[in-house]
């Protein structure tokens, strides 16, 4: 080994120990200490109920509020009786179709499973009695509520124009916008069917306008 070293120069030592500089690089990418659970538990506010709703930190002097002009009422006179009152045509429209067509399809399936019931007799099986049945609601009922939704649709529409041109609402406006609807519902049908429908619908709606005026 002598020889060999006489060459080579001597072996550096294995245990030899490291350099300054060597020490002084490893100590700056030396990772912080990771903080144990006694320091988690210990932390102020970590265990807030209140920190995990998904509004939590929200100051409320500097949230912008949504304004919703639509849902204000309309301002003219008359518009706010009722058990609802109006906030526009659109609005008019929507809860007088949907009201009317849902009442005159009750009142059409009530229809039609009275005369289901009569045409009925004692001898028949069960599902015979079941089939006229359901046959005579699904008969009666759509036709009475469709037949009602499109004269509600035409009659607020009218309401809601007459309204806006003379600039309020009141009794007149939905004798005269009954009318008009009754009319425009039997118009293919000739002058007295025309005449019929618009007196019927005229005073149906007049009753439940002076209804309305008095009970609201």
């Amino acid at each position: 080994m002598a020889i060999w070293d006489a060459f080579t120069g001597p072996k550096p030592h294995s245990t030899a120990t490291s350099s300054p500089d060597s020490q002084a690089s490893q100590s700056s990418y030396a990772s912080p200490a990771a903080p144990d659970v006694s320091s988690f538990l210990s932390t102020p506010g970590a265990f807030d109920p209140s920190s995990l709703h998904p509004l939590a930190g929200l100051n409320e002097d500097t949230l912008d509020y949504l304004t919703i002009e639509e849902g204000a009422l309309t301002d003219l006179p008359g518009a706010r009786h009722g058990a609802l009152p109006s906030r526009g045509w659109s609005d008019d429209l929507c809860y007088g179709t949907g009201t009317t067509y849902l009442t005159a399809l009750s009142l059409g399936g009530a229809w039609g499973m009275a005369e289901g019931l009569s045409k009925t007799t004692p001898n028949m099986a069960p599902r015979l009695k079941l089939n006229a049945v359901l046959n005579a609601v699904t008969r009666r009922g759509p036709f009475l509520g469709n037949s009602a939704g499109i004269v509600a649709m035409v009659y607020n529409i009218f309401n809601s124009t007459i309204g806006h041109y003379r600039g309020k609402h009141d009794t007149t406006n939905s004798i005269l916008a009954g009318a008009m609807s009754g009319a425009v519902f039997k118009c293919t049908r000739g002058l007295k069917p025309m005449a019929i429908s618009s007196a019927i619908v005229a005073s149906v709606a007049g009753t439940w306008a002076m209804i309305r005026k008095t009970f609201f």
